[in-house]
């Protein structure tokens, strides 16, 4: 279970205006509150710069709220992010691997930071790679791997110690449709293991296939949330892709 309430961040930036320096304060996600349930798939939409990373990445712990509070798997991010990062998978279209290690070394490594023993470990690493087909190149150093294969490693790492909440930032992004498929995959057979599953995308034909419940998030603020189903019976446009360009040109 993922549970916001009024969430907001503010960034502070300083400009220079010949010998004076002004501050402004912008809110990139401001008063941002909704919940993710277990089995089910929650999308959040929005344009570029919307604030779905910013809020994301709150939800994983990896930046603190400005304010608000945000209740993941039953524990306040406010309280310890540690915590919280451990009881979640973070998935991102941005792989940050170390290019000198193989997909065998990474996996292990990142099972043993969650402490995974050795049998459970070997287990489940075995399962994910022949899940996401990594075992024709798992002993491949990642600085000589196709995008693909480096986000099927990502795509493990997030998933090694079969976490209760995964986040998915457009992890489909720049991908062939075949290592996206196999992330569709994964992400259909989370919400079928009961897990909580929220995931941001720009591409509607995912949404079509995934989504449960969705909001849609513009200048950082919540601008429609409620589930998909009832999303689609209040379209007034042809198609999923307008019906979104019309929300947010609306707000």
């Amino acid at each position: 279970m993922i549970e916001l309430k009024n969430l907001t961040k503010s960034f502070t930036t300083t400009t220079k205006k010949g010998f004076k320096k002004e501050t402004n304060t912008v809110n990139a996600v401001n008063d941002v509150s909704f919940a993710c349930r277990p089995g089910r798939i929650f999308s959040l939409l929005g344009p570029n710069g919307a604030g779905k990373t910013t809020t994301l990445r709150m939800i994983a712990g990896i930046i603190n709220p400005s304010s608000g509070t945000a209740i993941v798997d039953g524990v306040d991010i406010s309280n310890g992010n540690d915590e919280v990062k451990k009881r979640i998978g973070f998935l991102t279209g941005s792989t940050g691997l170390y290019e000198r290690l193989n997909p065998d070394e990474t996996i292990d490594f990142f099972g043993k930071i969650y402490r995974l023993p050795d049998q459970q470990l070997k287990d489940r690493k075995e399962y994910l790679f022949e899940k996401l087909g990594i075992n024709e190149f798992r002993k491949k150093r990642m600085g000589q791997m196709s995008t693909g294969m480096k986000q099927k490693v990502s795509i493990a790492r997030t998933l090694i110690h079969d976490p209760e909440v995964l986040i998915f930032d457009e992890p489909t992004s720049g991908l062939d449709v075949i290592t996206a498929d196999s992330i569709i995959d994964l992400i259909r057979e989370s919400k079928e293991n009961n897990k909580t599953v929220i995931f941001s995308s720009h591409i509607m034909s995912e949404v079509d296939l995934l989504c449960d419940d969705l909001a849609i998030i513009n200048k950082g603020t919540i601008i429609y949330n409620d589930s998909f189903e009832n999303f689609r019976k209040e379209m007034k446009a042809t198609n999923l892709t307008q019906e979104f360009i019309n929300r947010v040109k609306e707000a």
